[in-house]
């Protein structure tokens, strides 16, 4: 069975890099954990590979490219991508509550995490899009190989 390698992207707030050309280059798809901040940053990316976004609580009501959340079965793995804010302040441990799938990616607190916990991984692959707080821009790469999972956070020039 072939590896399975996904880009992860959240919070672009209307900017992508050209770096994040780069760090998701050859990826089969892209989730997107919502604060989009518009078509064109989709347009952009779906320059890379096939995207599939969530809105965040910054992104306007109603867009039909922007869903509440995204299940899909990659692999023999259940991911599931929401940006959030639907549980107030997102934890690895309130996610793993509310969602009983394998991955679970979210954004929402710019906070790149990646997180296991018996056998799931949680994963928000920070803010791609204006530096905020203090934090480094970034995205992530995970990868399903025959089940295995395995995350990585990569930093945004």
């Amino acid at each position: 069975m072939a590896a399975h390698c996904i880009g992860l992207i959240a919070d672009t707030h209307g900017l992508v890099r050209a770096s994040v050309h780069r760090a998701l280059a050859g990826v089969e798809c892209i989730l997107h954990a919502g604060d989009v901040g518009g078509d064109a940053v989709l347009d952009e990316l779906a320059l890379i590979a096939p995207v599939a976004a969530v809105y965040g609580n910054t992104d306007p009501p109603g867009d039909p490219r922007l869903a509440a959340d995204i299940v899909r079965a990659i692999g023999a793995r259940q991911i599931h991508v929401s940006h959030g804010h639907e549980i107030g302040a997102p934890t690895p441990s309130r996610l793993l509550a509310r969602y009983p799938h394998d991955v679970i990616v979210y954004g929402h607190t710019h906070r790149a995490l990646v997180e296991r916990a018996d056998g799931r991984l949680v994963i928000n692959p920070g803010a791609a899009g204006p530096r905020r707080f203090d934090l480094v821009p970034s995205v992530a790469r995970l990868v399903i190989d025959d089940g295995a999972l395995e995350a990585e956070i990569i930093a945004l020039a």
